[in-house]
């Protein structure tokens, strides 16, 4: 029951909180890394040691002369290895199982990687969500305050909703141009991201000896290959049956060697967590990088800003090409920002407010006296100029 408590508790790390104290601050793919792609690895990390510590994750068998649980727990703190030229031979007439085999002349591959995969997992788990940890903390929380009030469902009277919106188009108005900080960091965060998925595909490379890289290619080739004549690479990466060589004094004081046979259970569990790791990196490291070409996209392109918030908008104003020449790239980040944050119908009435307040009188302004002069949220002034009362 433990285990499912723990797990529970990680599955609060996936659920998307779209509730009124929490603003929204990034993209979706954004999110998958720090939820879900964290979440994934922070559970398989509590299974896999959950499993090491409840069931037996090494079991070997010698011919008597050394007790089981020391030849156990020798094999599992050292290593224990296999014969890379035994794969794919016939099991029970040339070799006792794939990898075992006569060690005259074979190379050997040694295996003690299986210690340290919830390690990894958990460090894994943490890199995913340290782009986010810098962006929360850049951002400081700036959408959630200028937003208040007028996310979620709005139980708000429709004079104290204009009045919200009214102060946050003077701030908007007020901070216009200052923003650029802000959307340098939630850029570089995204950079991040794409460095982080590329950096973790090659360090569990690494961790696997270099197999990882092409191990899910192998694992579809292996099912396409016929029955008789294939060597399954998950077993070659993550052997069932391995050998363990264990050195002792005699009687007389001479060194013998006892040899064992080790069953590796756990690694039944951990081909499956590989596999799936490899498809699902695979996949967020594609979305990541074309959201990065997104976002390249949005910053050379005026053009393309102008069609994301013509797709947020009931109606567009007339002329809202005039409202994106005025605005830089973290005026725009901050209206984009709001968009998920605020419903259609306020984010409307925002950025019309916003497009008339900038660019009422052709491409003059006009001044912000056509707002409410209500006083701005003591928290936001900080980030953008003092109100002028």
């Amino acid at each position: 029951m433990s285990v499912f408590g723990l797990v529970s508790a990680v599955a609060g790390f996936v659920k998307v909180r779209y509730l009124v104290d929490k603003a929204v601050i990034d993209n979706s793919i954004f999110r998958c890394h720090y939820r879900i792609t964290s979440a994934l690895l922070f559970v398989c990390c509590i299974i896999v040691t959950a499993n090491n510590l409840i069931g037996d994750p090494i079991n070997c068998i010698n011919d008597g002369a050394i007790p089981t649980h020391v030849i156990n727990t020798y094999c599992w703190i050292t290593y224990t290895y296999t014969l890379p030229g035994m794969h794919g031979q016939p099991v029970g007439t040339h070799v006792a199982s794939s990898g075992l085999g006569n060690e005259y002349g074979q190379e050997r591959t040694f295996h003690s990687y299986y210690q340290w995969v919830p390690f990894c997992l958990f460090f894994q788990g943490i890199l995913f969500y340290i782009p986010h940890w810098i962006w929360k903390n850049w951002e400081e929380g700036r959408m959630r305050m200028i937003t208040d009030g007028l996310r979620g469902v709005l139980t708000m009277s429709q004079d104290d909703r204009r009045s919200r919106q009214n102060r946050l188009v003077r701030y908007l108005v007020d901070s216009m141009r200052t923003h650029n900080t802000y959307a340098f960091g939630y850029f570089f965060c995204e950079f991040l991201n794409v460095c982080n998925v590329i950096i973790n595909i090659v360090l569990v490379d690494k961790f696997l000896g270099g197999s990882f890289l092409r191990y899910g290619t192998d694992v579809i080739s292996y099912s396409n290959m016929n029955q008789e004549n294939r060597s399954d690479p998950m077993i070659e990466i993550f052997p069932r049956i391995t050998k363990c060589t264990f050195h002792k004094y005699g009687a007389s004081g001479s060194i013998q060697k006892h040899d064992s046979i080790c069953v590796l259970a756990l690694n039944i569990l951990n081909e499956k967590i590989y596999i799936f790791l490899w498809f699902w990196f695979l996949f967020v490291a594609a979305l990541t990088i074309l959201a990065l070409i997104y976002s390249m996209v949005i910053l050379m392109m005026p053009t393309t800003r102008e069609a994301v918030l013509r797709r947020r908008l009931r109606e567009a104003p007339n002329g809202i090409e005039r409202l994106i020449r005025r605005i830089q790239i973290g005026d725009f980040l901050i209206l984009h920002l709001l968009g998920q944050n605020v419903n259609v119908k306020s984010y409307s009435e925002i950025l019309s407010s916003l497009f008339h307040n900038l660019c009422g009188d052709g491409d003059t302004p006009s001044a912000p006296s056509t707002l409410e002069m209500a006083p701005i949220y003591p928290e936001i002034t900080k980030y953008g100029k003092e109100s002028e009362t």
